[in-house]
């Protein structure tokens, strides 16, 4: 894999990508979005929106009402739906909301982000967090949320047609650092997943470790796969993702510019090509995180 040129300039977190027309958005944490045309040089166009819902505080209380983490899009039934997470740094008093718009185009007449509310919540005593919303689709086109960031790990639910959790009791267990007989860890540090169905089958991507601490952070993106949405999922050493399994796709060593690789996302453009997205720290600007896009084959 190699990095598409002038990609690695662009200040994002988290970065999720779709594209509209021949268009290509770029959304990352803190609402920065970005345009291209061609997936390498892109334009700043602001912030999706500057003020989370005020009924955001009913459910995080510590948020200050004008910041969320992590975002998804997806393009269903005709609209864009946006999912993005309020929480408060190392709490999992944490909520996952959607807005929706007929286009991302900011310029079209028709753009306008609406507010549809919750989608699903954790409270202290959950044994998981409610971050790093993602969607995926199984082979009938079921959409399911998964997301997960340190406690429990990673989960999944399924979604109704209009996008909303179906039910938030029925979690499916993905992805954590325990070991297998042993007891969880504290920290349990696994976030940022991501599953993409190709070749009929599910990889799901997870980033273990620790990431927002600069050049110092030691996140790392890694792969398991199954043959079924909701797992298990296991990497190249047959180990399982539930029980701190991981393929290592990219890591500190992989570039000598960049450290922490992390909280990947998928994007497939319109010609079948597979772009691996995700953020890392630039060792020659003091360790800010750019956006990252590579090409790669499954």
């Amino acid at each position: 894999m190699a990095l598409l040129e002038m990609t690695v300039d662009v200040p994002v977190h988290d970065p999720v990508i779709a594209k509209e027309g021949k268009i290509y958005y770029c959304y990352s944490t803190h609402g920065h979005f970005y345009e291209s045309g061609d997936l390498r040089s892109w334009k700043y166009c602001g912030k999706v929106f500057e003020k989370n819902p005020d009924w955001i505080r009913d459910f995080v209380p510590e948020n200050d009402g004008k910041d969320f983490w992590a975002p998804e899009i997806v393009y269903r039934n005709g609209e864009w739906r946006f999912y993005y997470a309020v929480s408060t740094f190392g709490k999992n008093v944490s909520a996952i909301a959607m807005m929706t718009n007929r286009t991302l185009d900011p310029k079209s007449s028709d753009y306008e982000w609406k507010d549809r509310g919750l989608v699903i919540k954790s409270s202290e005593g959950d044994n998981f967090n409610a971050i790093d919303p993602a969607v995926c689709s199984d082979e009938k086109g079921n959409d399911y949320l998964l997301f997960g960031s340190f406690w429990g790990g990673l989960v999944m639910t399924p979604l109704d047609e209009n996008g909303f959790v179906v039910d938030p009791k029925n979690l499916s267990f993905v992805a954590s650092r325990q070991e297998e007989g042993k007891k969880q860890p504290d920290p349990n540090p696994v976030e940022g997943g991501f599953i993409v169905r190709r070749n009929g089958r599910y990889f799901l991507f997870a980033s273990h470790d620790f990431c927002c601490r600069g050049t110092a952070s030691s996140y790392h993106i890694v792969l398991g796969s199954s043959d079924k949405i909701t797992g298990p999922y296991i990497d190249d050493d047959e180990m399982d993702m539930r029980w701190g399994g991981g393929t290592t796709v990219r890591d500190s060593f992989s570039f000598e510019r960049f450290a922490g690789p992390g909280h990947n996302s998928v994007f497939v453009d319109d010609d079948g090509k597979a772009y691996l997205v995700y953020h890392a720290y630039d060792r020659t600007d003091e360790g800010r995180s750019k956006l990252m896009i590579e090409e790669f084959d499954f």
